[in-house]
């Protein structure tokens, strides 16, 4: 099952990709990682999939990474006196705390910490931003605000704060009953939504408790203001680019796209690029131009990972969507000016002999002309330094760690498989030339990086590089 791309497929599961025979044509026209989205479906839909995955695992014998995104706390409005009021625009309009207070005039607004954080100024994206409102004065339980651009808003719609940071756990009771849930599956990779801070996180590590990845969702502007605290804390970053759309103007989500892919990786953290990569693609068989040049950009950034939501949970053409995905990014990867693009960006190597030997690794594999650069690794750390480069050498991952193998299924440029523990540089030697051999990385003659730590099996302590024939 080698992949001839360096970037990795995210794919979510849903009502069109949840029976076993959609999920193995998935995984073979290129999935890596498959997300489970709770925000949709039961406790029950999503152990089915999880037991597809595994059991495709098996068959396969090639890791896959299951992917849990939690649904984040959702700020609506109450229920809206008949169902829906048209809001003019110029129009003064009264937001209330109280869930039964609702008129022409006042609608529902059942948050007590919105009450408590909004300022004068702030602004109240209603419907995805559809409906738009700034806030001109506030009392504990009534906000006071004009209408910027005014529409129709019924019961129970979205409310986006970009301006505002409220007083509140990213990780709601759902979350938590969710968590728990995801963490007895054994999913690889947890994703939180609309975090704020760093204390988000922090929180997080505390939850998950190293049993899977913690994955960074960025939705929120004040989350971009402390994006390399986020960046440090989180193992990895989605770029959740639906809901910072809403908060952030249109213009300015590229830019942020770009930044966020830089700086994760210069810290060495797999990031994905999500949302309406290739949005036609729900009701048509084909993208549109334009969404194949979004995907291609994402790949021409360095991401690690693009993904695909509607798309393949619940459009009319999951499996086309995929290999489409997987033809635009190959195609990319192809392309003259990538290696260019992609190298122009050389990250800064911290003074640690384990950052200066994974660096060098994919240097000397580069200057060689090497099949692979093979990494022994306990947690994955050895990989992600090594990937960081871009190197045009393709990395295997041998770790003992089956839970190890999966989460570097999300990683650039790397696949990954379970080894046996070395003990000596014989071991060492024999099982990276085994392993690529077995893996088709490498045929009898060519040369092979190998990186290791020495004393081996201590997490963390990358210090070895050795050149090896096959």
């Amino acid at each position: 099952m080698k992949r001839h791309r360096r970037a990795k497929i995210v794919a979510t599961l849903g009502p069109a990709s949840s029976d076993a025979d959609t999920i193995r044509r998935l995984f073979e026209a290129g999935v890596d990682v498959f997300r489970l989205n709770f925000s949709h479906g039961s406790h029950d839909d999503h152990r089915a999939r999880r037991d597809i995955i595994r059991a495709l695992e098996r068959e396969a014998d090639y890791p896959i990474a299951i992917l849990q995104d939690l649904q984040g706390p959702k700020i609506r409005l109450g229920k809206v006196q008949d169902g829906k009021v048209a809001l003019a625009t110029g129009s003064t309009i009264r937001l209330v705390l109280d869930p039964g207070g609702s008129d022409a005039e006042h609608l529902p607004l059942p948050h007590p910490e919105i009450f408590q954080a909004i300022m004068p100024g702030h602004n109240l994206l209603i419907d995805d931003g559809k409906v738009r409102l700034v806030a001109t004065g506030m009392t504990n339980d009534m906000i006071e605000a004009r209408v910027v651009t005014g529409g129709v808003v019924s019961d129970r719609k979205g409310v986006n704060l970009p301006d505002t940071v409220l007083q509140l756990s990213p990780i709601t009771q759902k979350d938590r009953d969710d968590l728990a849930f995801g963490l007895e599956l054994g999913v690889d990779w947890v994703a939180f939504s609309f975090v704020q801070r760093p204390s988000d996180l922090i929180e997080a590590h505390q939850l998950v408790g190293g049993r899977a990845g913690v994955m960074a969702k960025i939705e929120k502007p004040s989350a971009l203001s402390s994006i390399d605290d986020i960046i440090t804390l989180a193992d990895a970053v989605m770029v959740a680019r639906g809901d910072l759309g809403v908060e952030i103007p249109t213009e300015d989500v590229p830019g942020a796209q770009k930044d966020l892919v830089r700086l994760c990786r210069l810290a060495a953290k797999p990031v994905i690029i999500a949302t309406q990569m290739l949005e036609s693609m729900i009701q048509t068989p084909t993208p549109t131009r334009a969404e194949a040049s979004d995907v291609a950009t994402a790949i021409y950034d360095g991401a690690d990972a693009v993904m695909l939501s509607a798309e393949s949970a619940s459009g009319q053409y999951p499996v086309q969507a995929v290999e489409t995905m997987d033809r635009i990014i190959r195609r990319t990867e192809q392309h003259h000016s990538y290696r260019a693009v992609i190298e122009a960006l050389k990250p800064a190597i911290e003074p640690l002999p384990q950052h200066a030997v994974a660096a060098a690794a994919a240097e000397v594999a580069d200057a060689i002309g090497a099949a692979a650069v093979v990494a022994f690794t306990q947690s994955g750390t050895t990989a992600y330094r090594i990937a960081r480069q871009r190197s045009a050498v393709p990395i295997l991952g041998l770790t003992p760690h089956e839970q190890t193998a999966r989460r570097l299924a999300l990683l650039w440029g790397t696949y990954s498989t379970r080894s046996d523990e070395v003990t000596d540089y014989t071991e060492m030697v024999d099982q990276a030339v085994a392993q690529a051999l077995a893996a088709d990385y490498v045929k009898p003659g060519e040369t092979l990086v190998v990186v290791a730590g020495v004393p081996f099996g201590q997490a963390g302590s990358t210090n070895n590089l050795r050149v090896v024939t096959a």
